[in-house]
């Protein structure tokens, strides 16, 4: 008998059908990733729509936005706040990923993710954090951040540190 339960154990541990202590399998952290890649996909797609509930049902209720201001820190009542003129108006933003890269924690509970974006602003990087709550994806973090190439960045910085020193100020 303990013959055929050590085997039965050896056979199932093979074929990585035991979790260990609350870690996922191969398989259901493939389909876990597959999962938070098409919210993600729902996420840009209901912004597009300007689909405002839709949208903001993939928050966390205690998230955050980070915008490409460095003063654009928003919690989810005040980017709900920011956004609700412009998705009344039909008008939300367009992004569109054409990378991205997903990691789960051992439990598949906590993921991190980041993306290039296709946008009117050429690309960007979205990066952020999701949890699995009541069985769904959500969005704890969200960043949006301007891409620069190395070759232009003496230019960009030409134009940009000036701006950034009255922000440094009302951010201290």
């Amino acid at each position: 008998m303990k013959t055929l339960l050590f085997s039965l154990c050896l056979i199932l541990s093979s074929l990585g059908a035991v979790a260990v202590q609350g870690q996922t399998t191969p398989l259901e952290s493939q389909s876990e990733k597959a999962a938070v890649f098409a919210m993600l996909e729902q996420f840009h797609a209901m912004a597009r729509e300007a689909k405002f509930e839709a949208y903001f049902d993939l928050f966390a209720p205690e998230s955050e936005f980070i915008g490409t201001d460095a003063l654009e820190t928003w919690d989810k009542a005040a980017f709900m706040a920011y956004a609700k003129p412009h998705f009344d108006k039909g008008r939300g933003w367009d992004y569109k990923a054409i990378s991205r890269s997903i990691t789960l924690s051992s439990n598949a509970r906590l993921g991190w993710f980041s993306e290039i974006l296709d946008s009117h602003y050429g690309l960007c990087r979205g990066s952020g954090v999701v949890e699995k709550i009541d069985g769904k994806w959500k969005l704890r973090q969200y960043v949006l951040s301007f891409t620069v190439p190395n070759s232009v960045s003496e230019q960009v910085l030409k134009i940009k540190l000036p701006a950034e020193a009255l922000q440094k100020e009302k951010l201290k």
